[in-house]
């Protein structure tokens, strides 16, 4: 059987955990798209782990981690990252590279940080880590797919040609040096020899592995408002985040994809720039910040603090819609425990008007959130095990928040471990 486990907002809803928690019983952990540029922070025996590339999945000894073709794949990074967890006495994981996966360049991350500066105060937030260039030239057609590293005769024409295109902008838009054709073939010949041992046609592997029965993990990177089709654009990432892309960024049938789990959080948080309806800020979002996730909420990558919201159901309706959620995961439940009372978002208003539909951006930027206060619980619910068990006004919480979306909660996450999970 085929899980996808997608964010249903800005991502950073705790997908990381989850995914850790539902591969204990998969064969096989699939990342299929984005880059090193956000991150799953993980808590387990080893330590307190971010990773960036590697899929959530790759702790357990009895799974192998796919990364698949939609990725953005930074070698350096992603062999940097293999090393940081064996370093920690993590067993060397089962590895396969897609064979059509392409590579993040180093004059990607050049582009993206010479845009960022141009743009300076008008950026797109990025984390300059090479996205928007590397999806801009794969869907130009002159990215570098992993399986042409095969012919070197052939890719040094290729790179001749993107030298060419490159350092026009380079030198008369950014007044930079321009790119040495050599210095790329040279990075690329490396790349060959370090990912030699792990490529394979793993469309074809996954196809064996669905006739064998095997069950497998989708895994995706942010959520649905940063999806550059149905999220708040521009203010989003470059590829598809939504399990609907899961099948074309592992290379299987959508028919194939049974389960999805949207994970949400039991507040909102977002890193980067763009709308966010219930955001709040001063205090308010500083104790909530602290409180927060595992060590507060920072960026797994970035390490940046977090933006900070009340729960908003009619972002989350809108994700879990677009995602096609058949379970919801509530994480970070704990977190609120502090609170008196807790607002949730239940409508915008626009001009006037109030709905619960989710508008595209340039009327996302006139919505005003319209808040109920539920009655906050006042204890710690780390170590409950039961749904029956939570106080009356925690479950009032979530079955609020389950009506409001219209989408049913199967999990409640009440602690950073992979044990802290309430199943109902």
């Amino acid at each position: 059987m085929v899980t996808a486990v997608v964010g249903a907002n800005w991502g950073d809803e705790g997908k990381g955990k989850i995914t850790d928690m539902l591969a204990q019983e998969a064969d096989i952990i699939v990342r299929f798209q984005g880059g090193a540029n956000a991150g799953h922070t993980i808590v387990n025996k080893y330590g307190k782990f971010a990773l960036h590339t590697l899929p959530s999945g790759i702790f357990y000894d009895h799974t192998t981690s796919v990364i698949g073709n939609g990725v953005a794949l930074n070698v350096p990074v992603f062999f940097n990252e293999v090393k940081s967890i064996t370093e920690k006495g993590v067993p060397m994981p089962k590895l396969l590279i897609s064979d059509r996966a392409q590579m993040v360049m180093s004059y990607h991350i050049l582009f993206d940080q010479c845009e960022e500066e141009r743009l300076a105060g008008r950026s797109f937030g990025s984390t300059k880590s090479g996205i928007a260039p590397f999806y801009s030239d794969k869907y130009a057609k002159i990215g570098i797919q992993v399986s042409e590293l095969n012919d070197m005769e052939a890719l040094r024409e290729k790179v001749n040609n993107i030298c060419t295109l490159k350092n026009v902008m380079l030198t008369g838009l950014y007044g930079k040096e321009p790119l040495d054709p050599e210095a790329i073939m040279e990075e690329l010949r490396s790349y060959k020899e370090m990912l030699a041992p792990y490529v394979k046609d793993t469309a074809l592997y996954l196809e064996n592995a669905i006739k064998e029965g095997k069950n497998i993990l989708l895994e995706g990177q942010l959520g649905t408002m940063k999806d550059p089709d149905h999220g708040i654009y521009p203010m989003v990432t470059s590829s598809s985040t939504l399990a609907a892309f899961g099948a074309v960024g592992a290379g299987i049938p959508p028919y194939e994809i049974k389960k999805i789990v949207a994970v949400t959080k039991a507040y909102s948080s977002a890193v980067g720039a763009g709308e966010f309806v219930s955001e709040i800020f001063g205090e308010e979002a500083d104790e909530l910040r602290r409180r927060g996730g595992d060590g507060g909420e920072y960026g797994a990558t970035t390490g940046r603090p977090r933006r900070m919201g009340w729960y908003d159901a009619v972002a989350s309706k809108y994700g879990c819609r677009l995602q096609g959620a058949t379970d919801v995961v509530l994480t970070v439940l704990d977190v609120l425990g502090y609170l008196d009372e807790i607002p949730v978002c239940v409508a915008y208003d626009i001009d006037g008007k109030i709905t619960t539909d989710f508008p595209t951006t340039s009327e996302l930027k006139k919505a005003k959130p319209v808040y109920e206060k539920l009655p906050g619980w006042k204890c710690e619910i780390r170590g409950i095990r039961k749904y029956e068990d939570l106080p009356e006004n925690c479950r009032r919480y979530v079955e609020f928040i389950e009506e409001k979306i219209g989408y049913p909660v199967t999990m409640v996450s009440n602690g950073p471990g992979r044990e802290d999970i309430i199943y109902r």
